[in-house]
């Protein structure tokens, strides 16, 4: 959510900053914005609307200078205009200040300043207030000083980026809830919110982690705690390809990362299924793993789909009740968490909000954290006991597919060592439950080799406005997440029910105007979901199925079916998914809209 860009060196600042901010469009915003020093003052130009508006406005504006800061916004407080973008300024222009995150005081501490000085309706702009007050002009430990009392005063979540008029050469980041990344060059340092939006330029950083602050300048990063203690950080060497950032090709890149799930699959089962025992390698021991009496899986949006189906197949451990909630709720559900819990956070930035405050939680009552997440590095990684990196590199498309791919490899692995570690099977069905999994990457490319089929299917169906899929146990939760990616992209009502619940109210719904999208691959309850079909094709609704077991019973009710290959049974659900993930692309597509940055959504969700 809003992207953050920073950069002190002896270049011009300006494309930089607009090569950062195009890096961060992903992200979701509304409005852009940079400031540069030209070495005598802070001159800045920002825009409501995308980055080509900004550069409009900068074509007859240029901005010299080797210091500088750029945001791209995504409106919580004030309207999207070009008065609420930022970087914003002190009244007298000596501070510029840009922003990820919510001030929760904001109203609080605005009453506090003489209200003629403030000219957006933003929280941020009472933070580059609150520094010139207390800012005394002079040296550069008066600025850090002033920064300091100011994060004493505010209550909430931030990624800063700051300058001050008296420091041409003087870069400033601080955080606190909301990741910023410190890039590292030769002559020339950098600030991003994001290690996409400097990869271009250096892959050696420093993550920061709550209430540091870095001083940069050209030459020097100085990393400082709350207390003015400088801080040691390691370096953490970005190993991706700078080609896995571009869309290689493809219109856009959702496309782009549908496809590279083969590769993705692939890949994490040759760094995990390599090892004699996966559980080792992640530093759960038997013992730890026998300790556990219940488990809560936590995740947002993608992840919590993810964390259903890791859930429903976690329930087979011996003595263990697990259970899988919304991260957004899961604080107010007065959960029994002790020394024998175990809470597995799902992310796929590895800085969603609500997620890591469930982790908190966790790890304030004794729990023990296993994270599954993508960044290396990130908030939840760092703050993890046990860690499960996904590896799937930059996922750029707003609406997640190779990373929710990946988070189900994670659980698939896991629980294979856990029933294996507990005894559930023998050592014959864990192999053979391995060999299927080396399969799934072949598996998903016979999916994809059909994409004009889909794309087909697709096209036959851009007139419907009201979309339900339907599924049972695993089919279910796979069915809420096909609903998700077209809700995200196509903005169709689109809405996932267990199968048996249809009877019980939704079925009123159902006439020739609705789609309904049965997954059908779990093999006992089959005929339990086309029952249901069954009463969805009597009242004249559109049939349009997934299915691995396809016989005259699902074409005779079928409208449309498309058939998966044959697996065990928990890892069709995967395969059912990456249908479902190009049928709402081609639907999107068909309807003309911007996939990759879906209206009013953020990539990293970095508020509560």
């Amino acid at each position: 959510m809003c992207g953050i860009v920073g950069y002190i060196g002896l270049s011009d600042a300006q494309p930089i900053l607009l090569s950062g901010l195009e890096k961060l469009e992903y992200r979701g915003y509304d409005s852009a914005g940079i400031a540069v020093h030209n070495g005598k003052k802070i001159d800045i130009v920002k825009s409501k609307g995308r980055l080509y508006e900004l550069k409009k406005k900068l074509s007859s504006n240029n901005l010299k200078g080797n210091l500088g800061i750029g945001h791209t916004r995504w409106a919580t407080h004030g309207i999207p205009s070009d008065v609420n973008s930022h970087p914003h300024t002190s009244n007298n222009c000596k501070i510029a200040v840009v922003h990820n995150g919510i001030i929760e005081n904001y109203l609080e501490l605005k009453k506090n300043l003489s209200q003629s000085i403030f000219s957006s309706d933003t929280d941020t702009e009472v933070i580059a207030h609150l520094i010139n007050k207390y800012y005394v002009p002079g040296k550069i430990e008066n600025l850090i000083d002033a920064i300091l009392k100011v994060l004493t005063k505010i209550n909430g979540s931030y990624a800063l980026a700051i300058i001050c008029e008296d420091f041409p050469d003087k870069l400033i980041g601080v955080r606190k809830d909301n990741p910023l990344v410190i890039g590292l060059g030769e002559n020339e340092n950098f600030i991003a919110s994001d290690i996409t939006a400097i990869v271009n330029y250096t892959r050696d950083v420093y993550f920061l982690d709550d209430e540091q602050i870095a001083l940069l300048d050209s030459k020097n990063v100085t990393v400082f705690d709350k207390n003015k203690n400088v801080v040691k950080k390691d370096v953490f060497k970005v190993d991706w390809n700078v080609e896995s950032t571009q869309k290689g090709g493809y219109d856009f890149y959702m496309l782009k990362e549908i496809f590279e799930q083969p590769k993705i699959i692939n890949d994490f089962i040759s760094l995990n299924l390599s090892d004699n025992n996966f559980l080792d390698k992640i530093n759960l021991s038997n013992k730890q793993i026998k300790k556990f009496n219940r488990i809560y899986i936590v995740g947002c949006g993608t992840a919590y789909h993810a964390g259903l189906i890791g859930a429903r197949l976690m329930e087979r451990l011996p003595n263990v009740f697990v259970r899988a909630h919304m991260a957004s709720e899961f604080r107010y559900s007065n959960q029994i968490i002790d020394e024998k819990t175990l809470l597995i956070a799902i992310s796929q930035s590895g800085e969603t909000a609500d997620t890591l405050a469930a982790l908190r939680i966790a790890k304030k009552n004794n729990a023990r954290v296993l994270s599954i997440v993508n960044v290396v590095g990130s908030s939840i990684a760092r703050e993890s006991d046990n860690v499960i990196y996904i590896a799937a590199g930059p996922e750029i498309a707003v609406a997640s597919t190779k990373a929710f791919s990946a988070q189900l490899m994670a659980f698939y692995v896991l629980v294979c060592n856990l029933y294996r570690s507990l005894e559930i099977i023998s050592e014959q069905q864990f192999l053979q439950m391995q060999e299927k999994l080396r399969e799934l990457p072949s598996l998903v490319n016979q999916i994809l080799s059909c994409e004009n089929e889909i794309k087909d299917k697709a096209q036959k169906y851009l007139s419907c406005k009201n979309v339900f899929y339907i599924g049972r146990s695993l089919d279910y939760f796979i069915a809420l997440e096909g609903s998700l990616k077209l809700k995200e992209i196509a903005y169709l009502y689109s809405q996932a029910y267990a199968a048996g619940e249809l009877k019980h109210g939704p079925i009123a719904l159902i006439d020739d105007t609705i789609l309904v999208i049965g997954i059908l691959t779990q093999e006992n309850i089959i005929e339990k979901t086309l029952s249901n079909l069954k009463e969805c094709k009597s009242r004249s609704g559109k049939i349009f199925t997934v299915t691995s077991q396809i016989d005259n019973k699902v074409k005779n009710i079928s409208d449309d079916v498309f058939v998966i290959p044959k697996t065990h049974e928990i890892f069709e659900p995967l395969l059912a998914n990456i249908v479902l993930q190009l049928f709402a692309y081609y639907i999107a597509n068909g309807l003309g809209y911007d996939i990759d940055k879906p209206r009013n959504l953020a990539k990293s969700v970095t508020v509560e």
